[in-house]
């Protein structure tokens, strides 16, 4: 999500109106709410239009390719009138199905005689269908009422899209054309009127007793000279081998399975690749918000909460961003390059090429422990000694590291992220008879040392962690789900975690405050206490639920012990899924849950979106506690005895790049019923 977006309509000419009549149109301001809109997406392709299934021509809607609008509004009517809508979903994350009714003058009582059905392809195939339940055949007029302005959507986005381009005739359809650009669409039956000055199509149909009859709408670019940048930069990823298998989960608790299936399904949708390197893909930030450039610490935290799934996603992801590091000489030496990032009323924005800086050791060294071969970890070694360098570079004589540099503050997670990257560098660096490990350790070490004190307000209920220290050492003693970085600890060899940046009563503190009603909304946990100044239950970073900081205390909490309250956070996030079709947002308000209340959606929330796909996945992956340590040939089964969903069992998941499948007993008892010959098996 990048903030409050204003919204600009591109406005539904009159029928029949002439083109001389058509002008710029009315801006609407505010911000550009998605919540309600149905979003199906095939990278580079997507397509977004309300519930209702109708192109208005107003905000978002419409058909784009490679982040361009190609079409912004299909208007569909029938014998005169648009259809009544009845319902419209997602079938799948690229595709839509929406029902409507007609009635005719032939119709006898309140019941209506014509369904239109709509069955919408992310790719641009839009197929109308009509079907007669009269008794006698009916002559009815179809119109299609076709306009855009060739805008990219960054634009529309920001409300400056423009008036519509005048159409012209182009073979069974129409054409527009902007400089370097064209859109067409096409129909099949061709349509019989075409009147471009208003850009409709019509059809006079015969519709038979119980008959049905179809047009094919098809909305393609058209580039003269060649193929646009922006569609190399990110081909459709589903068209090619996936980076992961058909993974399922079943149990007691079936939302499990439905949570599971979403969030691959969307994933799938969010692939992008190379066009320079076509066996690495990645996973775009979300839609609509956030499918251009490349977001690193996103695309980083996605792969590394998928690892369960498979490491090719993380190889392709880590391939990629070591060729954008930052080279030369200067401070950003070895830096991954991100954007600045809101960070709440109480902090400045925080850099993302921070974070991915510091993700980038941390994904390499837990895939390595999946199963990443020896072969694909190596030529990645130098980009991770580099991030590990600009560390060393960047905290200088200081005790922490600022985000931003140089100026700070120094944020809690930000040393957490360090800490790890710290741990996790060094175990590579060690396994590959690199210098420098011992040094990173005693690093770390220090680092706790110094943080259990300086980053600790204690009061009358038991303490708590500090969100940041400003430069002149000031403490900034905020509540947020943040803090849920401080448990997220690595994956180290034997099925062991790196040490914790808390002692343990810090760490039993911290797991109550998670589990207190100022933090646990009852659908997950609030980026910002509900009783800290500033909370606002719509904040992205001052009080809505992320479900990536969620997944990430949830599973730091299973592994330190605290079970309880790791299934309460879970099942409150599968609570709220089910409002949402299982298809979560990255973030929802967090309000108090009540007896009978529902989550209330984010408006300019990301849906679907990398972070929560893969939070999704993680949160489930949890229930499963593998530990895998391929290069020692082994992998343990840590389950939480709690287990808070009852039976369960996960197939399709792969550990050494060969399928792997457990079963978790409603006593929280783990088996393993497949896995990769020669891996040991512990618990």
């Amino acid at each position: 999500m990048q903030g409050t977006v204003p919204t600009v309509p591109l406005g539904h000419p009159p029928r029949r109106q002439a083109p001389s009549q058509r002008g710029a149109t009315a801006r609407s301001h505010g911000p550009q709410a998605v919540h309600e809109a149905l979003i199906c997406v095939a990278l580079p392709a997507l397509a977004i239009s309300g519930e209702h299934g109708q192109l208005t021509g107003h905000g978002l809607d419409g058909f784009y390719r490679g982040g361009r609008r190609l079409l912004a509004r299909c208007r569909v009517r029938v014998g005169g009138a648009e259809p009544l809508p009845v319902q419209g979903r997602m079938l799948a994350a690229d595709r839509a199905r929406f029902v409507g009714t007609v009635r005719t003058t032939g119709d006898a009582g309140p019941d209506p005689a014509v369904t239109v059905e709509r069955l919408r392809d992310a790719e641009g195939i839009e197929r109308i269908t009509l079907r007669s339940a009269a008794a006698q055949e009916m002559r009815l007029g179809v119109e299609v009422s076709l306009g855009t302005d060739l805008a990219e959507l960054g634009a529309v986005a920001a409300g400056m899209a423009g008036p519509e381009i005048p159409p012209g005739v182009h073979a069974s359809g129409l054409r527009w054309a902007a400089p370097g650009v064209q859109a067409v669409v096409t129909a099949d039956p061709p349509p019989g009127d075409v009147l471009a000055s208003a850009g409709l199509l019509g059809w006079e149909i015969r519709l038979p007793p119980g008959g049905t009859r179809s047009i094919e709408l098809r909305v393609r670019m058209e580039v003269p000279g060649g193929p646009r940048p922006a569609e190399t930069v990110a081909p459709r990823g589903r068209g090619g081998t996936m980076p992961w298998g058909e993974a399922e989960a079943d149990g007691d608790d079936p939302r499990a399975a439905a949570l599971l299936a979403a969030a691959l399904d969307d994933l799938r949708a969010l692939l992008v690749r190379d066009p320079l390197h076509p066996g690495d893909v990645h996973l775009a930030a979300g839609i609509p918000w956030r499918c251009g450039r490349l977001a690193p610490a996103e695309a980083l935290w996605a792969a590394r909460m998928t690892l369960p799934l498979g490491v090719r996603l993380a190889a392709g992801t880590l391939r990629t961003l070591a060729r954008t590091q930052l080279s030369g000489p200067g401070a950003d030496n070895g830096r991954i390059a991100g954007a600045l990032r809101h960070a709440g009323p109480h902090l400045p924005p925080g850099c993302t090429g921070v974070e991915a800086t510091l993700l980038f050791p941390v994904v390499l060294a837990e895939a390595r422990r999946w199963g990443l071969p020896d072969q694909e970890v190596r030529p990645l070694l130098p980009a991770a000694e580099r991030c590990l360098a600009w560390l060393r570079h960047a905290v200088g004589d200081g005790k922490y590291l600022a985000d931003p540099l140089p100026g700070g503050p120094y944020r809690c997670e930000t040393q957490a992220h360090a800490h790890r990257a710290a741990l996790l560098g060094a175990d590579l660096l060690e396994a590959y008879g690199r210098p420098g490990a011992e040094a990173w350790r005693e690093w770390a070490a220090a680092l706790r040392r110094r943080f259990r004190e300086d980053f600790w307000a204690d009061d009358l209920g038991g303490g708590r962690p500090l969100a940041a220290r400003t430069a002149d050492g000031r403490g900034i003693p905020l509540l947020g789900c943040a803090a849920a970085h401080l448990l997220d600890t690595g994956l180290l060899g034997g099925g062991e975690y790196a040490p914790r940046l808390l002692d343990k009563v810090q760490t039993e503190q911290l797991a109550r405050l998670f589990g207190g009603p100022a933090l646990d909304s009852g659908w997950g946990l609030r980026s910002l206490g509900a009783k800290e100044p500033g909370y606002n239950p719509f904040g992205h970073r001052s009080g809505a639920v992320r479900i990536h900081e969620t997944a990430v205390a949830v599973a730091g909490l299973a592994a330190a012990g605290y079970e309880n309250e790791a299934g309460a956070l879970l099942r409150g996030v599968l609570d709220a899924a089910g409002a949402f079709g299982y298809r979560l947002p990255e973030m929802y308000a967090g309000e108090q849950r009540s007896a009978k209340g529902a989550p209330l959606p984010h408006p300019a929330a990301c849906r679907p979106a990398a972070v929560a796909g893969a939070g999704a996945v993680q949160l489930l992956t949890a229930l499963a506690g593998v530990r895998p340590d391929v290069p020692a040939g082994s992998v343990a089964i840590r389950p939480p005895r709690t287990a808070p969903l009852g039976a369960l069992r996960f197939t399709g998941l792969r550990v050494a790049e060969q399928p792997f499948a457990v079963r978790i007993s409603r006593l929280g008892l783990g088996m393993v019923e497949e896995a990769a010959d020669g891996l040991q098996l512990g618990v």
